[in-house]
């Protein structure tokens, strides 16, 4: 039987570094998707903007990023999490069950879990997080 302890194994702690940065870069990328959408809806101009702010006392704002930049980002961080991802999955003991892991807030679980039918292309396992 296991302890509700185990989850405190030093051995863990690189296996939790790795869940952490995954979760932050995917955190990253929901970020920017929607920076993304928003500077693909129609918005007003940067003068248009200034101009508003000025007649209304506003300090001015930073202009937005254009969206190509963003765009960029966002590939940058699919790969980040797709090399994220491969590496949790290497350092993780099994396959098909948890592992209970420090996050910085007590237990949660990470596993890899088999895809019952994977699509072409698509990776056999799914990565599951449970924080």
């Amino acid at each position: 039987m296991s302890s509700n302890l185990d989850y405190l194994d030093p051995n863990l702690v690189p296996l939790e570094q790795k869940v952490i940065a995954y979760l932050e870069a995917e955190e990253d990328l929901r970020q920017a998707e929607v920076e993304a959408r928003s500077l693909q809806s129609a918005h007003p101009s940067a003068a248009e903007v200034a101009a508003n702010n000025f007649i209304q006392n506003i300090p001015p704002v930073e202009p937005p990023r254009p969206l190509a930049e963003v765009q960029q980002q966002i590939q940058r961080l699919q790969q980040t999490i797709a090399q994220l991802r491969d590496e949790v999955m290497q350092l993780l003991p099994a396959r098909d069950e948890w592992v209970k892991v420090n996050l910085g807030y007590g237990p949660s679980r990470v596993g890899a879990f088999r895809l019952d039918n994977p699509k072409p292309g698509q990776p056999e396992y799914m990565l599951r997080v449970v924080h």
